[in-house]
């Protein structure tokens, strides 16, 4: 992902020792995030977004009561109707242009809910400037994960405050 000039921008990197701290790290996110934010999930296949998505949903506001939270690989997007906002999942990785996603309702997600988006470069210049980057890749054995992130806009500020907890 390039970073926006108009901007602010900070950079945070976690290491991340098991799914256990991945789940952490999603927890702390999903308690900074509000309506309209945009979390983009990136890493290749098994890089832990879904894990890291499944966190962030059940650290949500009636998250603990969902018994399950499916990848959305073939249904592209799940949608979880929270206390204080809605939750949409989106799989993008088998879209083949970007403009598929209006078609997934993406554009209600924008303005109504809190979106994480696996696959994120498959949106091109639909991707909002104003957004939490996430890219994970695979640490040196087993669960471990390293995660960095990228606040644009009003998430520089917060992932500033974001700390290993």
């Amino acid at each position: 992902m390039i970073d926006s000039p108009s901007l602010p921008t900070h950079r945070k990197t976690f290491e991340l020792q098991s799914l256990a701290e991945t789940e952490a790290l999603a927890a702390a996110v999903a308690g900074r995030a509000v309506m309209q934010d945009v979390i983009a999930l990136s890493g290749g296949l098994g890089a832990g977004k879904t894990s890291f998505a499944r966190g962030f949903i059940r650290a949500r506001p009636g998250g603990d009561a969902i018994a399950e939270v499916p990848s959305p690989t073939f249904t592209l997007v799940q949608v979880y109707e929270l206390s204080g906002a809605p939750v949409w999942h989106f799989d993008l990785y088998r879209l083949t242009k970007p403009e598929e996603a209006w078609e997934l309702g993406i554009e209600e997600a924008f303005a109504e809910a809190i979106s994480l988006i696996e696959w994120p470069d498959r949106l091109g210049a639909l991707l909002p400037a104003a957004r939490l980057d996430i890219e994970l890749s695979p640490g040196a054995q087993g669960d471990a994960r390293r995660a960095t992130m990228t606040g644009h806009g009003s998430w520089a500020v917060r992932l500033e405050s974001l700390n290993d907890d």
